[in-house]
């Protein structure tokens, strides 16, 4: 594996993120692995008010890449014949009285319908809440243990957003419903079957599913989070936190090697058989969305394989070539905020990330999802 001394010369790669740290990321970490070889580099600061630079392979909590590690452990327990993928999920889950048309595939897919229990926006434009992750009122409670069940209970309090396989919602109430499918056919805690069937098989050893510790391995970058108080703007550092408000939606940690190695061994054919593989990279009409995975056209006469996700001043990028050939993973931190005021430039800088990585810069995605 190449190290930064001895990796390629990438330029365009450097200017890319130092761009990216002006545009408003505290810190960015990239990896890309291609036909040049590995190139790693970081951009920006470990921390406000410091100049150190973030590590080249420092944790990161990836948000919404947890649903492709528990989509992908799923299907290997459906190869492993404790699962069924279009059976219905109450009948692994009977304690929740599920609707009976919701399929094990439904939750890997969001077809369900279930209500999103971190809130949703309705067509019409209202909002309806969910728990507290955001503002003031998650600061203070952002070290609060939720327990998985507590979180499927919100969300069915709350009316369907559709009946089952009738159209897509992403909601993150389908991955912790995933999980507890999960530990009710294994007998153990999601985190151990991710080790026996991933983490320890890849050799994953900076990946960990923390489930309520709310510390996060060194070395890191750090996270922040901005919010109104009296009507004064606080900033503060919340690199800790109990992700259990998310659970299985998001709370992994990670680095870019480890996703590097994950993403690229999971389309390589090494972690499912073919036909799951297939089924799970086959995308839903709407957007493009498989079975825990988003399988995008590049807009150059390729596609990707991906899947993003963000949570309180972190993020992490996953893609890769469908024949992992190609892959661009980073690392992310910001300060983040009730308005979500770095959407904007999170989806700027991945559509030209994109575009230089798989495009060789020569395409404009500002027409891709």
């Amino acid at each position: 594996m190449n190290t930064p001394s001895t990796a390629p010369d990438r330029p365009e790669l450097q200017k890319l993120i130092e761009q990216m740290a002006d545009s408003g990321f505290t810190g960015i970490e990239l990896r890309v692995h291609d036909e040049q070889g590995e190139w790693l580099g970081s951009a920006g600061v470990r921390e406000l008010g410091g100049t150190a630079k973030p590590p080249t392979n420092g944790h990161i909590r990836i948000g919404s890449n947890t649903k492709t590690f528990i989509a992908t452990l799923v299907l290997q327990l459906v190869a492993e014949g404790k699962i069924d993928l279009d059976t219905a999920a109450v009948d692994y889950l009977p304690e929740f009285e599920l609707d009976p048309r919701i399929t094990v595939r439904m939750l890997l897919q969001h077809t369900s319908g279930v209500f999103n229990f971190t809130g949703e926006l309705l067509e019409d434009g209202t909002f309806v809440p969910g728990i507290a992750w955001s503002g003031k009122e998650w600061v203070d409670n952002r070290f609060k243990t939720y327990q998985p069940e507590e979180l499927v209970r919100l969300a069915l309090s709350k009316p369907p957003r559709f009946e089952p396989g009738t159209d897509w919602s992403y909601a993150n109430t389908n991955y912790v419903l995933a999980r507890l499918l999960i530990e009710k056919v294994s007998g153990r805690p999601y985190a151990e079957e991710m080790q026996r069937l991933i983490l320890g098989p890849l050799g994953l050893h900076d990946t960990v599913a923390p489930t309520t510790e709310s510390a996060i391995p060194e070395p890191h970058a750090h996270a922040y989070y901005r919010y109104e108080d009296g009507g004064e703007q606080q900033t503060v550092d919340v690199t800790s936190q109990n992700p259990s408000w998310i659970s299985s939606g998001g709370d992994m940690i990670s680095t870019t090697r480890d996703l590097q190695t994950f993403i690229s061994a999971l389309v390589g054919g090494k972690l499912l058989p073919a036909p799951l593989l297939a089924e799970m990279c086959t995308p839903h009409p709407k957007v493009g969305y498989g079975l825990g995975v988003f399988v995008q056209d590049t807009g150059c006469g390729g596609t990707v394989v991906t899947h993003n996700g963000g949570i309180s001043g972190h993020a992490a990028l996953m893609y890769s070539t469908p024949d992992g050939s190609k892959t661009l993973t980073a690392a992310l931190n910001y300060v983040d905020d009730p308005d979500l005021s770095m959407a904007a430039a999170f989806q700027e800088a991945t559509k030209r990330l994109v575009a230089e990585v798989f495009c060789d810069g020569q395409t404009d995605l500002s027409e891709q999802a």
